[in-house]
């Protein structure tokens, strides 16, 4: 298999090919090691390549039989990996189980090859941790992947793997979606399980899933791994159908609700603007009504609840591995946000969370009911294209946590509202700038809506197909 033909099939294309036996499994992990040697000393995504990939399902039938795939450096893991959360203080962790996504993922078929970069623990829209150093844009080396989902992103849009596993706490799949030019799901809160470590995500905001470049194979990734996991604490709606059947129905004309400029008030760039307009016109072009409107809600009560649950949690996780591997917390372990963040954390009395916990409330009936009225929201996903490197930076001393919190969300407005109302949200690489960098715009579902959403996406993936991988991955694969 020449790395050309690698690189122009998505993850149901390989696993088509596997089963028909027109290549062989070797074939396709030994194109998934070269462009990983090619590509990965340019963008810094896969952190480690294992020297076996993970095991997955041997049946045939898996729909992801024997496609390469990256699981992100955080939540999820694997029996016996390291799980080091992109932080000095974690270095080394390794736990004795898989968790419950990570075992759907081996019984869909996948053959994980290694662990994606992470910023530390997860808090920060740009993927350039200082264990690890800064991942970089396939599309451009100079510029971000966003966060926190950087290295999986980088590593799919590079044409390292098809698909890669990602998660989504204010916007961590959706955001380096659109700086990297990929289909980025996240799903209804408890469509997918997060545990058995623990019973719900920062309190409901995290979300597991994946990024891809095709919409069908987010669907069929969805089907493959949706539902609860043994002990959850909640599920989500069972849905109507199978994804990949949902994705395959005729449309429906939908009540879109457009969104142009960002609770905040952070300005909207100039470039994303004309993708959006674009984007709501072809939506308008396939039949459906667009309308300019959005839920009203207190950003600045919103954006101090997230800071809440943010910082509580993650004064309990950097408690609970330093206590395991015998660190300490401070400048030598944490990067100076995190520290900011820990040390606000432990402050903090029970009736804060409870507090921040009738905000969340608040906004997620106000956005019910708005969305009442409309089938989905359209927003860009970020109000800028790509953002130079070095942009965002989690290790600068004179953020306090408030400070930091304010930066993080400034950067991403559009995004972490629907993580606090557990809707589902997708980012499709619908536009690029002048230079050809990717802008994703967002489309938001009711809750429980997957369906809807990902009907639409292939209706748009058809209208407005994109890149699958960016120049560096096809300039390697030469």
């Amino acid at each position: 298999m020449k790395l050309s033909e690698y690189i122009e099939q998505d993850g149901l294309g390989l696993a088509a090919l596997l089963r028909s036996r027109e290549v062989t499994g070797a074939e396709v992990l030994d194109c998934a090691r070269r462009m990983l040697d090619a590509v990965n000393p340019h963008i810094n995504a896969v952190i480690e390549a294992y020297s076996e990939p993970l095991a997955g399902s041997d049946d045939p039938a898996a729909p992801f039989h024997g496609v390469p795939f990256v699981v992100k450096d955080l939540v999820l893991h694997a029996a016996g990996q390291r799980i080091e959360m992109g932080s000095r203080l974690a270095q080394g962790l390794r736990l004795p189980h898989d968790t419950d996504l990570m075992a759907r993922f081996r019984q869909a078929g996948l053959r994980t090859i290694g662990r994606a970069a992470s910023p530390e623990f997860g808090y920060c829209p740009t993927t350039e941790n200082v264990v690890n150093g800064p991942t970089r844009n396939p599309w451009d080396t100079t510029r971000m992947t966003g966060g926190s989902s950087g290295g999986p992103s980088a590593s799919v849009a590079g044409g390292i793997v098809p698909l890669g596993h990602a998660n989504d706490g204010g916007g961590s799949i959706r955001i380096p979606a659109s700086c990297c030019g990929l289909v980025g799901l996240k799903p209804t809160r408890a469509r997918t399980p997060i545990g058995p470590d623990v019973a719900e995500g920062l309190n409901g905001l995290g979300v597991e899933f994946a990024v891809t470049r095709t919409v069908r194979d987010c669907a069929a990734l969805l089907d493959a791994v949706q539902g609860a996991g043994l002990g959850d604490p909640y599920v989500a709606p069972l849905p109507a159908c199978s994804y990949v059947e949902a994705m395959q129905q005729r449309p429906e004309p939908l009540r879109i609700a457009l969104m142009r400029h960002a609770w905040g008030g952070t300005q909207t760039d100039s470039a994303v603007l004309v993708g959006l307009d674009d984007t709501a016109r072809q939506c308008e072009s396939v039949g459906h009504t667009v309308i300019e409107a959005a839920p009203a809600l207190d950003w600045d009560e919103f954006v101090m609840a997230c800071m809440v649950y943010w910082a509580a949690n993650l004064a309990a996780w950097t408690e609970e591995v330093a206590v395991a591997l015998g660190r300490p917390i401070d400048a030598s372990t944490l990067e100076a946000t995190t520290l900011a963040c820990y040390r606000a954390g432990k402050a903090m009395k029970a009736t804060d969370l409870l507090h921040a916990m009738g905000t969340a409330n608040r906004i997620s009936r106000g956005c019910a009911a708005f969305f009442q009225q409309y089938d989905v929201m359209l927003t860009p996903t970020l109000p800028v294209p790509p953002a130079p490197l070095g942009t965002i930076n989690a290790n600068d001393a004179a953020l306090d946590a408030e400070g930091w919190t304010r930066k993080v969300f400034a950067f991403t407005p559009f995004t972490p509202v629907f993580n606090m109302t557990g809707q589902p949200a997708i980012s499709l690489p619908l536009a690029r700038t002048g230079a050809g960098l990717p802008i994703g715009m967002q489309f938001v579902g009711r809750y429980g809506a997957e369906d809807t959403l990902i009907n639409l996406a292939a209706q748009l993936e058809k209208a407005l197909p994109w890149p699958r991988v960016a120049p560096l991955a096809h300039a390697s694969a030469t």
